[in-house]
């Protein structure tokens, strides 16, 4: 049979989605860069969002996934060596966020100007669009530079080589290494999210370092040149460093029992490990361990913000895409009314995911009391709402493909298995809730913050003013009340985003959009459990039509 013809004839099938800027084609990420504070990075973002949009960085992310991490605990002779292989396209994909610095960017001297965070932010948004797994090492590195530096010997030993913009995968000690990457160990199995539960002890020894033996149940990034790590100590939980390979070259005394079998992430290898008399460095003071871990943590909870916020992004534009090409019952899907309302929902939720996200980026660029204390409740709060809205949207995006999307041909399938771990990595949403309500019964500054910046949009959108008076007047009651928690983050992370969005509503589209989202998140128009559920009356066209511009 000729091919093509009879039966195999292919038609009404949407194209393939690639080789497009992710950034030059996503106006709201744009205008964030710019508004927050990066517009001296507008240069890099567009050619990042070019390399990152291809044909071949899709299909790395593919195979990264398809072929995942193999554990060799032996070599040939038997000697212990705790490897980790990956698929190449892992390692090509490591080496573009080294090489766009989105591992360390804005602690490097010739980087540490106003936006970095910001601006890093935005590229780390567009790398998450491409592929996850290779975050984690990725944002545990940011964090951890923020903790490290303080320590003096880490300073000058350790952060300069994190800083590079090369990514170097070989197994070496780390002062033989171009490039490195740091990693994390909090859980343990009796403890979870519980980590003052933590039964891993550490000893000190004569030279001043500690022994440190016990196992983490989630030691996230194995390969990693070092970890941070929380242990009990006479004082209590303390956080340590402990590097994979000691200055010898020989192994430290941590031993990768197994990975981690996931629902999603499965490009990145997370273990359980023991800890036998492994080596450690006090970080911070003893029996500090939570706080000192938290400063790495805050940054890395940051990003699971931002990476959720870049997974929608996706989910919206693959969804967009299929919608322009595929006609059913006679009509473009986008024409049609019903499916006009899901993807404009949509929308709204993915650009005001954004638009948060960018901004607390940029309050991690201030030093100033306000940004501090907006950055120290928000980060919790963002996290809590973003991540969960994330998983819904993903699998609404799936279901505009139909089975399609269901399939592991189309990244889809990829999308709604790792919406979940940014909800669970770095505390699940009621320890966010809790989160939020330790930082606004600690400081009296940290509500005036968060007031002071809902206050900037007031006077320009009524559904906005209504809520913003509820929100005021129920503050003192509902803020500390813990059976409340979910609701209170919910409605403080709509809220500002619905600021965010007005806020920055300087062209008819993007008023559009604001409008759209307050009228359906803060109005009374029904806004229902499901997306495309409100019965408002937007502007779909300036919605849609920003969301995803066509030629």
């Amino acid at each position: 049979m000729e091919h093509g013809s009879g039966t195999h004839a292919v038609f009404n099938q949407t194209p393939p989605l690639t080789d497009y800027n992710l950034f030059t084609s996503d106006h709201a990420l744009q205008e964030a860069a710019q508004r927050e504070g990066a517009a001296w990075a507008l240069p890099e973002l567009t050619l990042a969002g070019a390399e990152l949009g291809t044909c071949t960085n899709f299909e790395h992310a593919r195979l990264a996934n398809r072929f995942t991490p193999v554990l060799h605990n032996f070599d040939a002779r038997g000697m212990r060596i705790d490897s980790i292989e990956f698929h190449p396209s892992w390692h090509a994909l490591m080496q573009g966020i080294a090489a766009r610095g989105y591992h360390s960017s804005p602690w490097a001297q010739d980087r540490a100007k106003p936006g970095a965070h910001a601006a890093r932010a935005a590229g780390y948004l567009m790398q998450a669009q491409i592929e996850s797994g290779t975050l984690c090492p990725t944002t545990m590195t940011y964090g951890a530079v923020a903790a490290m530096r303080r320590n003096a010997w880490l300073a000058r030993d350790w952060v300069p080589q994190l800083l590079t913009r090369e990514y170097d995968a070989r197994d070496v000690p780390f002062g033989q290494k171009r490039g490195g990457l740091i990693g994390m160990g909090m859980t343990e199995k009796q403890g979870g999210s519980d980590v003052r539960a933590n039964t891993t002890r550490a000893v000190p020894a004569a030279d001043g370092s500690y022994r440190i033996t016990g196992h983490k149940w989630f030691f996230s990034a194995p390969q990693c040149d070092a970890h941070l790590v929380l242990a009990q100590t006479a004082a209590g939980l303390s956080c340590f460093f402990m590097p994979r390979r000691l200055p010898d070259g020989t192994l430290n005394g941590i031993y990768i029992q197994r990975l981690k079998d996931k629902l999603g992430n499965r490009s990145n290898a997370s273990s359980e490990v023991e800890f036998v008399d492994a080596w450690g460095s006090l970080l911070g003071e003893e029996g500090r361990g939570v706080p000192t871990i938290l400063e790495m943590g805050t940054f890395t909870r940051l990003d699971c913000c931002t990476g959720s916020a870049g997974m929608m992004r996706q989910a919206v534009v693959q969804a967009l895409h299929h919608a322009h090409h595929r006609k059913t019952f006679g009509s473009l899907l986008i024409d049609q009314p019903l499916m006009r309302s899901v993807l404009v929902d949509m929308a709204l939720e993915a650009e005001a995911a954004c638009t948060l996200s960018l901004r607390l980026a940029r309050a991690f660029d201030s030093d100033l009391p306000a940004e501090i204390a907006l950055r120290r409740v928000l980060t919790s709060a963002a996290k809590f709402w973003v991540c969960k809205r994330g998983c819904e949207l993903a699998l609404e995006a799936m279901e505009v493909l139909g089975g399609n999307g269901y399939t592991e041909e189309l990244p889809l399938a990829r999308l709604v298995r790792e919406m979940p771990v940014n909800s669970i990595w770095e505390g699940s949403g009621n320890i966010m809730c809790l989160d939020v309500q330790r930082a606004f019964g600690k400081s009296q500054a940290t509500r005036d913050a968060v007031l002071d910046e809902l206050s900037l949009a007031r006077g320009q959108q009524r559904h906005f003013d209504a809520a913003f008076e509820r929100f005021a007047a129920s503050f003192d009651a509902d803020a500390m009340n813990e059976t409340h928690a979910r609701r209170f983050a919910q409605s403080l992370v709509t809220l500002m985003q619905a600021g965010l969005l007005i806020g920055g509503a300087n062209n008819p589209a993007a008023r559009a959009v604001a409008e759209g989202f307050c009228v359906t998140r803060l109005g009374c128009h029904g806004w229902g459990a499901v997306f495309g559920a409100s019965d408002a009356k937007l502007d779909s066209a300036a919605i849609l039509g920003r969301a995803w511009p066509q030629d």
